[in-house]
């Protein structure tokens, strides 16, 4: 995946032997690893790149073939990056067994248009949602949803891209400049409230959702500059007992709906009269994971391969505790110092690299 630090400790806390495949390549991965490889090289004086031109999901791929001509791996456990490149996911099975939901439910789960039809059949609230395939469409379905409205490319990474659109004028503006992945956008009604995620685990035949989650997105204190950027975690959410158990619900529906396994995400947006809108499914490990582990006391690779080999799901006590996660962003061109010596920082720099501006 993109970033696959926490993921690969939990694996090694697991008693795994672990290879890792990222996009950054920090420190911190690096002494976790047996071996790993990442598409940035990072070297003191030199820049660390820029995640939306330099991330390329093949070279990810070409990296693991690389990484087995010297080892044998069991299976692959997927981090983010990866959920809406299908053929890779595909090629990469056939390398080594994926470990959780295989290439073809990840597809199902991730084509928006068949996961909001089987939302409306579920009966599970969500966010009226269309796609448009050029301006004129995009302004028509616009319009019909109702402005304001939320313009989505069908491909982001880490939320980058996303914009509330308060009126015509300022969709054509939008669109006029965008930076999408492909041409279709999506178009969805905004709902106003908290965003939301909910972790789970489950097997072929049950579902348990282990937290609730805040999740914080365009924090401007953080260095994030893009309004949905995805920013980190509260674990777990602070609301009522009722909500909760509303969202928890909504996403062990979807999980055995659509036969996920193992380690799963639902992201939502709860609403200001309490309503969970059910937003997207990340069928894959969640950047809530080290957070998750802290406050339950649990190993969730360990829970993982339990749920997908022997279709065992842990048993899960109430949290009695909060934990953080935030992801700094640079706010302008920076040189990083040494972080080694700060005990809850994670995803390490090499110590001198260039950061850009907003990565």
């Amino acid at each position: 995946g993109i970033d696959v630090v926490s993921l690969a400790a939990s694996a090694r806390r697991a008693g795994y032997q672990v290879y890792a495949v990222d996009f950054f390549g920090d420190q911190d991965l690096k002494r976790v690893c047996q071996r790993s490889r990442s598409i940035i090289k990072q070297r003191a004086g030199k820049t660390c790149g820029r995640l939306s031109r330099d991330f390329n999901p093949k070279v990810l791929l070409q990296l693991t073939r690389i990484l087995l001509r010297k080892t044998e791996m069991d299976f692959a456990l997927l981090s983010s990056g990866l959920d809406d490149f299908s053929e890779v996911l595909f090629d990469l099975n056939d390398l080594i067994p994926i470990l959780g939901n295989s290439p073809k439910i990840t597809k199902r789960v991730r084509d928006k248009t068949m996961f909001f039809e089987e939302l409306e059949r579920l009966q599970i609230r969500h966010p009226e949602t269309a796609i448009a395939e050029n301006f004129e469409e995009a302004r028509r379905k616009s319009k019909d949803i109702g402005y304001p409205v939320v313009v989505k490319p069908l491909t982001s990474i880490g939320g980058a891209s996303i914009r509330k659109v308060q009126d015509y004028h300022e969709l054509r503006q939008r669109l006029r400049h965008k930076p999408f992945f492909d041409e279709k956008v999506l178009i969805q009604e905004h709902i106003s409230g908290t965003p939301a995620s909910v972790s789970l685990i489950s097997s072929r035949r049950d579902a348990l959702a282990l937290t609730v989650n805040e999740q914080l997105l365009g924090a401007h204190e953080l260095g994030q500059r893009e309004p949905y950027g995805y920013c980190g975690n509260v674990v777990p959410l602070l609301t009522d007992e009722s909500v909760t158990n509303k969202c928890r619900g909504i996403a062990e529906k979807i999980a055995l709906h659509f036969g996920l396994v193992g380690s799963n995400g639902l992201d939502l947006v709860i609403s200001e009269e309490g309503v969970p809108y059910a937003i997207e499914v990340n069928p894959r490990f969640q950047g809530t994971l080290e957070c998750v582990e802290q406050i339950l006391g649990t190993n969730i690779v360990k829970a993982h391969v339990k749920a997908c080999t022997e279709g065992i799901l842990p048993t899960i006590m109430k949290p009695l505790a909060y934990c953080v996660r935030l992801i700094l962003f640079a706010s302008k061109r920076s040189i990083v110092p040494d972080l080694t010596a700060f005990r809850e920082v994670r995803d390490i720099p090499l110590s001198g690299v260039i950061v850009e501006r907003g990565e």
